[in-house]
């Protein structure tokens, strides 16, 4: 599940033209995370100007967000769920009680150059926040994505990420982006097969493969193409793969080369990947030598 919206200016305001609603924080009358987050999503880009619950200018909070971390990069297959962990460090006025159901944080990511204009993703539920001062907290939350929902094939590459904080009783809200940086990826996969198999020394063996990523608009994987893929072999006994030549992938991703049989071993194809695609190694495929 997720928390979106893709945010555009409409008459000199803005507005959403995408949202889909996650679960709720919490049961019974208990304010709405994703209704709180759904507001400060659709709001005015100048953070001064936001319209609160009861239509009134809203304020910033004057939270603040600091020493975000977030993986390097995010993998994400054709379909399913895939969450990722953020930590952050929360600073807030003595006045906010963050064990109170009128007070809430959470971390976001967004494709746009600025967080005002940006179609944000973000988690479930809120962060966990632990004390640390009176003012100080430390933040663990999760980006849930779910590609089908979520995410275009254009959508790979790098991501921004960011933080928000809400009071529901208020209106009031701070977000803050450029906090860190993620690649969100299409997932890769990459097979290999040797052969013949066994083969007589000297003889000339034939190594096929593919190189598949993931579609998000689909929801199947397809073949990459353009790509260069090394071909390695690892002598039996040995743990050291040794690179033997580079090819690329064919229009449909797949891959076929030659080499000569010499010893025992293992042949794999290895990708290094893309700021699109992530890196993936092939596992290996034994060739008896006789």
């Amino acid at each position: 599940m997720r928390i979106r919206a893709t945010v555009a200016a409409v008459s000199g305001a803005l507005a959403i033209s995408a949202f889909a609603l996650p679960a709720a924080h919490a049961a019974g009358s208990a304010p709405s995370y994703r209704t709180e987050a759904a507001k400060l999503f659709a709001a005015h880009g100048d953070r001064t100007a936001f319209s609160s619950t009861n239509g009134t200018a809203a304020t910033d909070l004057g939270v603040s967000f600091s020493n975000l971390k977030i993986a390097k990069a995010i993998k994400v297959g054709p379909t399913g769920h895939v969450s990722t962990t953020v930590t952050y460090t929360l600073t807030h006025g003595a006045n906010y009680d963050l064990t109170s159901d009128d007070f809430d944080s959470g971390p976001v990511i967004y494709k746009a150059s600025s967080i005002t204009n940006a179609d944000l993703l973000g988690g479930v539920n809120p962060a966990t926040c632990t004390a640390t001062s009176s003012t100080t907290a430390n933040c663990s939350g999760k980006i849930d994505i779910n590609p089908a929902d979520d995410l275009i094939n254009s959508d790979a590459g790098k991501w921004s990420a960011g933080a928000l904080a809400l009071q529901y009783s208020t209106g009031n809200r701070s977000l803050q982006g450029n906090l860190g940086t993620t690649l969100v990826q299409r997932n890769s996969q990459l097979t290999v097969d040797a052969s013949p198999e066994p083969v007589q020394k000297g003889k000339t063996i034939t190594v096929t493969g593919k190189l598949s990523r993931a579609n998000w608009e689909d929801g199947h994987y397809h073949g990459y193409a353009g790509q260069p893929v090394k071909l390695q072999f690892r002598k039996k006994g040995s743990s050291t793969y040794t690179t033997l030549k580079t090819i690329t992938t064919s229009s449909t991703g797949t891959l076929k080369t030659t080499t000569k049989a010499t010893v025992d071993g293992y042949f794999r194809y290895v990708f290094a990947g893309t700021a699109t695609t992530p890196a993936v190694n092939a596992t290996g495929d034994f060739v008896d030598v006789r």
